[in-house]
């Protein structure tokens, strides 16, 4: 028997919370999130909801948590793009397609309500964060802050009628001895025109993270499902990341002091927390001092040129200057992710440096 039931208390949001846990507790490659982080997520203290309501819905079959949803209305996105879409997200689902497809009824009664024309996701909870379900590339760890999940996913997406909208691309790439030539001599040209890269600075990281802001909504306004980053979300993000950033990874580029572009490659915290169990507790803590040592991949997460300083190889500079902190800091793989499946300049960013398609990620749709 199946139950679909939103979450009203604190004991609900638990087992929504606990739903991954139980259902890859035998998944060698699932990563646990931290408890407290997904508790913070679901709050009010995210700041997505300052133009964003949710609401989350929990399965039970035969009594037992097997399943959840959430229905998601983001007013910033109606707003930037003009359409009335509604998302979903947080999807989990044992392999029943009778509860999944009663938890994307919920989802999607609860949007039509709302005047919405259409049902897109999964998102968790917008494409500034992560998104997709995993459609190729499942004999491969997800790293951080990336979608992992099941192949029986996308059967039952497309089971219920669900049409792709947009595929997401990670590249791999293997650390060279050198970068390629090219790369090198695009970045010498750069710097001929007045570019220079700096770190960030950790003392000032909320305000170097506002410039992230300001260089990413330029960048990034013209691409697929954008919506801005507003100021108190990228307050929000700065105080997560600043306890894993490394300054020599996060690079801004600059001409005559004024920003043009910016690159985040972060260390695969996924690699510490797949240790951790998603609990913070002093055993956990001391797990973190050890492994985060060990970490041999990084993800290339933040990539963001001004339009006006595009094809002057600021990105080429930017990769040259990074890669000496990758050599210096002992790391084997990069993943460059994601990347919009008609991204074809930053597809070819990423083979210039010798990366390799591996992984795709699906984002579903259908008409309400």
């Amino acid at each position: 028997m199946t139950e679909i039931m939103e979450v009203n208390t604190k004991k609900d949001l638990d087992d929504f919370i606990n739903v991954p846990f139980s259902l890859y507790s035998h998944d060698p490659l699932f990563v646990p999130p931290l408890m407290s982080d997904m508790k913070e997520k679901f709050s009010d203290k995210n700041p997505f909801f300052l133009h964003a309501t949710a609401r989350y819905f929990l399965a039970k079959k035969n009594g037992k948590p097997s399943g959840r949803i959430i229905s998601i209305i983001d007013q910033y996105h109606r707003e930037f793009h003009k359409e009335k879409v509604g998302f979903f997200g947080f999807f989990e689902s044992i392999n029943d397609y009778s509860l999944a497809s009663s938890l994307l009824d919920k989802a999607s009664e609860i949007l039509k309500n709302e005047g919405m024309d259409s049902i897109r996701g999964p998102m968790n909870f917008s494409t500034n964060e992560e998104c997709g379900f995993l459609s190729e590339g499942f004999n491969e760890p997800p790293l951080l802050m990336t979608p992992y999940n099941p192949p029986y996913y996308n059967e039952l997406m497309e089971r219920y009628g669900m049409k792709k909208t947009k595929d997401l691309y990670a590249y791999i790439c293997d650390i060279p001895k050198d970068l390629p030539e090219k790369v090198l001599r695009v970045a010498t040209i750069a710097e001929k025109r007045g570019i220079s890269i700096r770190p960030v600075n950790i003392k000032k990281f909320e305000s170097e993270m506002r410039i992230f802001r300001d260089v990413y909504n330029s960048a990034w306004k013209d691409n697929w499902g954008f919506i801005p980053i507003t100021e108190e979300e990228s307050a929000y993000m700065a105080n997560k990341l600043k306890q894993i950033v490394v300054p020599e990874l996060t690079l801004i580029a600059e001409k005559d002091g004024e920003p043009v572009g910016f690159m985040g490659m972060l260390p695969d915290f996924n690699f510490v927390l797949k240790h951790m169990k998603g609990k913070l507790n002093p055993l956990s803590i001391a797990k973190v001092l050890y492994y985060s040592r060990k970490i041999k991949d990084l993800r290339m997460m933040l990539l963001g040129i001004d339009a006006q300083y595009r094809n002057k190889g600021v990105d080429a500079l930017l990769y040259r200057e990074g890669f000496k902190a990758v050599k210096k800091g002992g790391y084997k793989r990069v993943e460059f992710s994601w990347i919009l499946e008609d991204n074809i300049p930053v597809q070819r960013l990423a083979e210039m440096i010798l990366g390799r398609l591996y992984k795709k990620y699906r984002i579903y749709e259908k008409r309400l």
